[in-house]
């Protein structure tokens, strides 16, 4: 007899127990829930063991998902396995072991992974000197609400401001070398995005870039957009 598990039917006639409990787990794959909880953060220990491959992991996936706009800005696209080394390499430098302070750090990190529909983003504004520091800082005020997509057909997707953290990186007179970012995409978004041509933009008066997505990106970017 059938059994249906989150909408999904599992028929099991005439098949061995190997093949149903493989059907099983890729029903349960797709229910996974995209935000961290604590069972998804390994311990100290645990953590050790899988550094190395998870590090080298992460380094690929964010050579695909990080966009340079012109020398001193770039943003980093966030997703759970670049959220869950964040809070991994974390929990290891500041030696948090208490399931307290660790769910602190998911709670503050979990809204920047991305929801369907949804991409998060981290902008770096990647100064060197107090000089640099000084003359841009002031300069970008505003740039947090500067970032867009721009489709193939005009259309722009513009970033919106984190909520948890906008109130502590959003002054009037300096910004902040960090900003947290959202973008929302309807389905129509999304379709115009998948038919290539589109660019990543700051449209700040004061610093007027864009580059185009490469292939990697946009892969990327749409397996976080659809559901």
């Amino acid at each position: 007899a059938p059994h249906s598990i989150g909408g999904t039917c599992i028929r099991n006639s005439r098949r061995t127990t190997p093949e149903v409990i493989q059907e099983l787990e890729n029903v349960m794959n797709t229910l996974t829930p995209r935000k961290l909880s604590l069972s998804d953060i390994a311990d100290v220990r645990a953590y050790e063991r899988e550094r190395s491959e998870f590090k080298d992991r992460v380094i690929a996936l964010k050579e695909r998902r990080r966009l340079s706009l012109g020398t001193i800005v770039s943003v980093m696209f966030e997703n759970r396995d670049t959220i869950r080394y964040q809070i991994q390499e974390m929990s290891r430098v500041e030696r948090l072991s208490t399931d307290e302070e660790i769910q602190g750090e998911i709670d503050i990190y979990n809204p920047m992974i991305p929801e369907p529909g949804q991409l998060c983003a981290t902008l770096f504004i990647e100064l060197t000197s107090e000089e640099q520091m000084q003359e841009w800082l002031p300069k970008l005020v505003g740039i947090e609400s500067s970032i867009v997509f721009r489709l193939a057909d005009g259309r722009e997707v513009a970033a919106i401001t984190e909520a948890q953290h906008e109130s502590q990186l959003t002054r009037d007179y300096v910004t902040a070398a960090v900003h947290y970012l959202q973008f929302a995409f309807s389905p129509d978004d999304i379709e115009g995005l998948a038919k290539g041509g589109a660019v990543l933009a700051c449209t700040h008066p004061d610093y007027l870039e864009e580059i185009a997505l490469s292939p990697a990106n946009l892969a990327e970017f749409l397996n976080d957009l659809r559901a």
